[in-house]
Parts: C-alpha cells; sequence; structure tokens
C-alpha cells in the first residue's frame, strides 16, 4: 500500500503540470461528430449546418446549430431528414442555406451517386424559420447530371452584388457554376445558351466557397484526402464570380501539435467588429476513423494586399463575438 502512495505522489506533479498546460475548451465548438459546416448570419444569430459525420447509410438527417456569440451553441435536432425529402436515402452531405423573401432554401447534396441514372444529386428544402423543420421543395433533385465530371455534391449558394444567385459545386476534381432562377425551382442559362460553366483551379476537389471582399471574387475549396491528413483549404481570387480563378495558396491545413485534416469549410463576416472567420471541420489527434470529424472556429485574416494569411488553427478558438 505504502509503495501504491509512494508512486502516486511521485506522479502527481507530472499530472498537475499536464493539466496547467492543458488546452483551453473552445474548439470543437460543439459536441459531436460533425463535419462540411455551412456557416450564416442570419439577423443577430450565426447558424452552422453541418454534415452529420458518420458511415453513409447513417446519414440520413441533419442538426442545426445556433449562437449570438460564435462560443455558445444551441442545437436543433433534426431539422431535415430522409422522412422529408422521399427520394434521399443515404449520404445527406454538406447543407447550404439562404433566406430570401421571408423564406429559408436548405440545399444538400444526398445518396453519392455515380451515375446519372442513379437517383440523387443536388436537392433543396424550404421552411420558415432557420432552424426548420425543412421540407422538400421540388419533390427531386435540383441537379442530377453529371456534367463536366462534376459529381453533384458541395453545393454553395452564392448571392452576387446585383442579387443573382449562383449555385457553384462539385466533386471528382471537378466544380461548377450555374445560375439559379428566381425561385430556385431550376436553373436558368448564360448569355451564351450554356447552363454549367467549369471554373476548376489548379488542385481543386470539393467544398467550393465564394464571397466579395473589396469588390473581389474569393473563391476557396478544399484539396487533398477528406479521410487523410493532408485535407486542407486553398484560395483564388478574381474579378467576377466565373472567374478565371488561378490558385495563391493554401491557407488551412493541419498543425501536428492540434489536428490534422482540417477543410471543407465557411466563411462569416462580422461587420460590428470587422473580423472575419473561418468555420471548419478537423480530425482530432490520434483518430484514425474517417467519420471522426469535429467542427471548429478560427479567426481568417488578410494582409494589406487583400491575400488571406495561413490560418492558425487553434484549441483556443474565438473570443465571444456578438454581432
Amino acid at each position: 500500500m505504502k509503495k501504491i502512495l509512494s508512486c502516486l505522489l511521485f506522479l502527481l506533479p507530472a499530472y498537475a503540470s499536464t493539466q496547467a498546460q492543458a488546452p483551453k475548451p473552445g474548439n470543437p465548438v460543439f459536441d459531436g461528430w460533425y463535419a462540411d459546416p455551412e456557416a450564416v448570419v442570419f439577423g443577430n444569430k450565426y447558424w452552422i449546418f453541418p454534415t452529420f459525420s458518420a458511415p453513409y447509410g447513417k446519414q440520413v438527417h441533419f442538426d442545426a446549430f445556433s449562437s449570438s456569440d460564435l462560443v455558445h451553441w444551441k442545437k436543433h435536432k433534426q431539422v431535415l431528414d430522409t422522412a422529408a425529402v422521399k427520394w434521399a436515402k443515404r449520404a445527406m452531405w454538406a447543407p447550404s442555406v439562404v433566406e430570401k423573401e421571408g423564406k429559408y432554401y436548405f440545399f444538400f447534396a444526398a445518396n453519392d451517386i455515380q451515375k446519372e441514372s442513379e437517383l440523387g444529386g443536388i436537392g433543396v428544402a424550404v421552411a420558415d424559420k432557420p432552424q426548420g423543420p425543412y421540407k422538400d421543395y421540388l419533390g427531386k433533385p435540383l441537379i442530377n447530371e453529371i456534367t463536366n465530371k462534376a459529381q453533384p455534391i458541395d453545393q454553395y449558394i452564392f448571392k452576387d452584388k446585383d442579387g443573382q444567385y449562383y449555385i457553384i459545386y462539385g466533386g471528382w476534381g471537378h466544380c461548377n457554376i450555374a445560375k439559379l432562377n428566381k425561385d430556385f425551382t431550376g436553373l436558368v442559362p448564360f448569355e451564351d445558351g450554356s447552363t454549367f460553366r467549369e471554373i476548376t483551379p489548379e488542385k481543386y476537389v470539393e467544398g467550393p466557397v465564394m464571397f466579395i471582399k473589396d469588390g473581389k471574387y474569393y473563391f476557396m475549396w478544399s484539396e487533398g484526402g477528406w479521410g487523410g491528413p493532408d485535407y486542407s483549404v486553398a484560395y483564388a481570387i478574381a474579378d467576377s464570380p466565373a472567374g478565371p480563378f488561378k490558385r495563391i495558396g493554401k491557407i488551412l491545413q493541419e498543425d501536428p501539435k492540434v489536428a490534422n485534416g482540417a477543410g471543407h469549410h465557411s466563411v462569416v463576416f462580422n461587420p460590428k467588429a470587422n473580423k472575419w472567420f473561418i468555420i471548419y471541420h478537423r480530425r482530432p489527434l490520434g483518430n484514425k476513423d474517417r467519420d471522426h470529424r469535429v467542427t471548429c472556429v478560427d479567426e481568417m485574416k488578410f494582409d494589406a494586399d487583400g491575400r488571406i494569411l495561413p490560418v492558425k488553427i487553434t484549441f483556443e478558438g474565438v473570443k465571444p463575438t456578438k454581432l
């Protein structure tokens, strides 16, 4: 017994030292395995709509999270599931949610289709509130085609300065952009008559994101393998939403001391605080399960020329920042 007590007393200083150096809670921002986070501001709240990170057959619903300060999050369970979308059976991925004329439109991918003869692709659901419940808007996929070799997944809805909404999407290393019609029931052609334009930059894999800053169009995407440590985010800048986009460089990636597989992100801007935030998923150190991904928030900064600075991924996350 004395030997055991002696050993415990010997270990206490080391334990205390470990505890003192333990990272401050902050990231991940909420519990559970969640990936592909879509962050958006509605009114005075931040919202995150992520993929439920699990085997494809269990990805049959979406949860949502809301916060007034980016730190304290409220969970809204099953805002959309396959019970409301009869054609969706599995692999419900990567939401993109926008508000238009008092309605909330929830774009999602489902079924992980490998060819056009399979039912699936990008769908749309609608609700009267950000937390839903959402119901199927079209009764079928909005995009089922595999055009320009782009798998119809990872859709991002972008509103341009003139009010035009675009859908930017694509897996398998290819990215398309298309114009949405006014009620989001279909697509409208570009001036040259084409419906889809490929805007794939160098090293693009999936997860497109677009925003405007100082009149320039910032296009971001994920590259590397989503199940591996090399998953990361890069970007380009252009003068129009259709590019052309020349890759500038990587701004989000693993830190061997913090986490790996950092990618598939979104971006929000707080004008009151004049701060940009990147919301992304990553894999905890030592965790090799491909579906064990968590959602994190860190600050994203720019240099004097408008270039995005490499993001430092942290355990601390961000300080409370109200809108």
